[in-house]
């Protein structure tokens, strides 16, 4: 991937020991179709220790640090922003794998043709990923694309915004989570527009640990009850929403005749309810130590789990 002093495309990775599945997500990147366009691929680093810097520099990827104590998700994509050079930028995450080989220019087309001002594309599951994420991903990444959407929901796991909107609006850098989200209801406000596009699929790969999985919930619901103060979360709607989540998966996986893991249903959609619940309903400013614990909980990686290549997704692959 050769160096461009003035790219069209910025591609803005945020990682901290993420070497498992980020070369898979570079190659996937050096392998698009980006007929006359150019792009640079800019690592915001908050301190690896493993092969993570390695591989960034294998690929000539431009990097740049962010100290623990100063990162937040809103911080950290501003400073990557800051020192990238494209006119469109475009936030993956490390661990997700550009799943055919016109992701990046599919993603950002309505940005092109002014159909919108920030993009976000379909998220898949991988063979390691929990059914109910799978269900997840199913529910808010359909298969058919809606350029311009309604709403303001946004993901910036796989997304892409004009380099001079970022500008004059940035993330939000005290938010716990969800900077997507609250950049995309002010550009929204603001007479922007948002698209999402199903030709533009990523496979996203979590391997959390249940504590990590509660962890995620509960800093996105402290951000989403500012963002959505009308929606409020009681323990009875805990129950509720957690018992017809997993009869939900279990009818699912029924139909699909998938193999399944009960107890990992059980347990994942606990931890996504109770997170939830939490983070409604308590009220605390973070520590310093509390906000690295949420910001990066210890990873726990599976043994014996070795990533297999994406298939080739067609456009028009169903959402089911």
């Amino acid at each position: 991937m050769n160096t461009v002093l003035q790219p069209d495309i910025s591609i803005v990775y945020r990682a901290l020991n993420e070497d498992k599945w980020f070369e898979s997500s570079l190659q996937a990147l050096h392998e698009q179709n980006l007929g006359s366009m150019t792009m640079e691929v800019v690592l915001v680093d908050s301190g690896s220790t493993d092969r993570t810097l390695e591989i960034a520099a294998k690929y000539n990827c431009r990097i740049t640090h962010i100290k623990k104590s100063d990162f937040s998700f809103g911080r950290s994509l501003n400073q990557g922003c800051d020192f990238a050079r494209g006119n469109y930028l475009v936030f993956i995450s490390a661990h997700c794998i550009p799943a055919n080989q016109d992701w990046l220019l599919n993603l950002i087309r309505p940005l092109i043709e002014h159909k919108a001002s920030y993009s976000y594309g379909r998220q898949l599951g991988h063979d390691v990923s929990q059914f109910s994420e799978k269900q997840i991903f199913a529910k808010y990444f359909p298969g058919e694309s809606h350029i311009p959407q309604e709403g303001f929901f946004i993901n910036n796991a796989n997304s892409a915004i004009i380099a001079d909107v970022w500008k004059e609006y940035r993330f939000d850098e005290s938010v716990t989570g969800l900077e997507d989200m609250v950049l995309g209801k002010q550009l929204v406000n603001s007479g922007h527009k948002i698209a999402y596009v199903a030709d533009a699929p990523i496979i996203h790969v979590h391997e959390e640990s249940y504590e990590q999985t509660i962890i995620r919930y509960y800093r996105e619901a402290l951000t989403l009850r500012d963002i959505l103060p009308d929606i409020h979360m009681n323990f009875a709607d805990f129950v509720r929403y957690y018992l017809a989540s997993v009869w939900l998966d279990f009818r699912a996986a029924g139909k699909e005749k998938t193999r399944i893991n009960k107890w990992g249903i059980v347990r994942f959609r606990f931890a996504q309810f109770w997170g939830n619940y939490k983070g409604h309903n308590e009220v605390k400013k973070l520590s310093r130590k509390q906000k690295e614990d949420y910001y990066y909980p210890k990873p726990k990686v599976e043994k014996g789990v070795n990533y297999v290549a994406p298939p080739k997704i067609s456009p028009r692959a169903s959402a089911e």
